[in-house]
Formats: C-alpha cells, structure tokens, sequence
C-alpha cells in the first residue's frame, strides 16, 4: 500500500512501472540478437501518460472540434482509446541474412535513454515525497 502525496504521485508510479516494462524489452531485445527472424519489440505509453494526467489536472482538451455544416452529413465518430501501453515491433532496420533485424546500437542507446527518464522519474518521485515530508515535521513542531 503506498500513500498519495500529491495528484501526480499515481502518474510518477504508472511511470516507473512502464520504464522498468520497457527496460526489460529492451534487455530481451539485446539477449536475442543472435536468434534467427527476431524482430525487436518496443513500448508505447507516453499518449497513455499524457491522457491520464489531463485527466487527473482536469486538463481542456485542445482538440480542435470539426465543423457539421450540414446535417445530412455523417458526425464525427469519437476515436475509442484504450488508455493503455501499446506494444510493437521497432522495425525499420535492416534484416541480417538470418533475418534478425536487431541493431545492437540502437538497443543499447534505447537503454541508456529509458535509464536515465527511469532516474529522472525516481528522482521527481524523491522530491514529492520530501515535500510531503517536510509538511509533516513542521506540523508535529507546532505543538
């Protein structure tokens, strides 16, 4: 059970959760460079992010609204969202003869991304708490 400090203490949570998913795509990417067709999978969940802290900030949407100039004209469907990570291939490099289109490069530069947002979010998470932290102290040195 953890105790929510602010309104983004959920989102720096679902952060840390998809980094450490990513990480291991990535590591799994890495460890089946040798294996013959593999495709390299990534992770998407920054949409997903985004959409949930409009959701918690009560954020507008700024989406821009079409125009019905006529009514005999068919609305606009609302594009259903699932609000979850999507995961996919990250093709796009080119197939080794064993048909394995893993660049070992671009994995390791992946991780080294994903470790240093993971960090970054640790670090945002260190300083909520403090915070939170310190309003408590200073609450028990009123008495």
């Amino acid at each position: 059970m953890s105790i929510e400090t602010s309104r983004a203490s959920s989102i720096i949570a679902k952060a840390l959760d998809y980094r450490a998913m990513r990480q291991d795509m990535i590591a799994s990417n890495i460890a089946n460079t040798d294996t013959p067709f593999y495709r390299p999978r990534d992770i998407s969940f920054e949409d997903t992010l985004r959409e949930k802290k409009a959701e918690i900030f009560s954020e507008k949407n700024n989406k821009l609204e079409m125009a019905q100039t006529n009514e005999a004209h068919i609305p606009l469907q609302e594009e259903k969202t699932s609000k979850k990570a999507t995961t996919f291939f990250r093709d796009g490099h080119m197939a080794r003869n064993d048909g394995n289109s893993v660049d070992l490069d671009v994995e390791t530069t992946e991780m080294s991304k994903n470790s240093i947002m993971f960090d970054a979010i640790i670090q945002a998470r260190k300083k909520d708490t403090a915070i939170f932290r310190s309003v408590i102290e200073a609450s028990t040195k009123v008495n």
